[in-house]
C-alpha cells in the first residue's frame, strides 16, 4: 500500500495541495492576526477582556454552522459575493486563478482558503496576544531614546520577542489545516482535493481500509515535523518563565 501511494500521482498531488493550502492559510492568518493581536496587547486593560471575548465568540457557535454560513454568503445571491463583484475583486481573483469564472466564488481555492482562514484565525491571535501582552515595554522606550523610529523598534524588538508566539500560532493553524476534511468538502471543489478528502474516500467510498490507513499514517508523518518544532519552542518558552 505504501508503494502504491508513491506510484499514483493522485495521492502525491493531494499531499502537495494539503501542504500548499495549509501554508497559505497560515500565512494569511499571521498577516491578519498579528496586527489584531498587537492592537489587543496595546489596548487599555479595561478594553482587553472585551476584545478577547470577540476573538473567542465564534467558538460559541457550531463549527459546521459557521462553515455552512459561508456557503450562503458566497453563492450568487449572497451579500459577500455581491460585494466582491461590486468591488470588481472577482476580476483579480480570476486573473490569479483562484475562482473558475466571474461571480463564481464557491467550490474554488478562494472559498476554501477563506473558510480555513476564518475558522483558524483565533488559533493564531490567541498565542500572539499572550506573547505580546507579556512583553516589557521599557525595551521600546529604550530604543526610542537611542534614536530608533517606531518602525525600526517594531522590527528589531517586538517581532524577535514575539517569535515564540508566531511559531506557536503558525503551528496551531498549519497542523490541523493539513488534514482538514470538513471545510474542503463543503467549500472546496474538485480542484481543491486534499488529503483528508482522499482518506475519507478510501475508507468509506472505496472501502479500502489498508490503503486508507497507509494514507493516514503518511499524513501523520508529515505533521510530525511542524509538531516537533512547536513542542521545541513551547519547551523553550516554559524554561524562560
Amino acid at each position: 500500500n505504501y508503494v502504491f501511494i508513491t506510484e499514483d500521482a493522485l495521492y502525491f498531488k493531494a499531499y502537495l495541495a494539503s501542504l500548499k493550502y495549509a501554508f497559505w492559510t497560515t500565512l494569511l492568518c499571521l498577516a491578519i492576526g498579528y496586527p489584531f493581536a498587537y492592537f489587543m496587547a496595546r489596548a487599555k486593560p479595561t478594553v482587553q477582556p472585551a476584545l478577547l471575548m470577540l476573538v473567542m465568540l465564534p467558538f460559541w457557535t457550531s463549527f459546521l454552522l459557521r462553515v455552512y454560513a459561508w456557503k450562503g454568503l458566497l453563492t450568487e445571491n449572497g451579500w459577500v459575493a455581491e460585494l466582491l463583484s461590486f468591488l470588481k475583486i472577482d476580476h483579480v481573483l480570476l486573473a490569479a486563478g483562484l475562482i473558475p469564472a466571474l461571480d463564481k466564488y464557491m467550490n474554488s481555492p478562494f472559498s476554501l482558503v477563506l473558510g480555513m482562514v476564518y475558522t483558524y484565525l483565533p488559533f493564531m491571535i490567541l498565542p500572539l496576544y499572550g506573547n505580546l501582552s507579556k512583553m516589557d515595554l521599557r525595551l521600546l522606550e529604550a530604543a526610542q531614546d537611542l534614536g530608533a523610529s517606531p518602525w525600526v523598534a517594531f522590527w528589531k524588538i517586538t517581532v524577535p520577542l514575539s517569535k515564540a508566539g508566531i511559531i506557536a500560532g503558525s503551528m496551531l493553524v498549519f497542523i490541523p489545516t493539513v488534514g482538514e476534511y470538513v471545510i474542503p468538502e463543503l467549500l472546496g471543489g474538485p480542484e481543491t482535493l486534499m488529503t483528508g478528502s482522499v482518506v475519507w474516500s478510501e475508507f468509506f467510498s472505496n472501502n479500502d481500509w489498508p490503503l486508507a490507513s497507509s494514507l493516514a499514517v503518511t499524513m501523520i508523518l508529515l505533521i510530525l515535523v511542524p509538531l516537533a518544532i512547536f513542542n521545541k519552542y513551547q519547551a523553550e518558552a516554559q524554561e524562560r518563565r
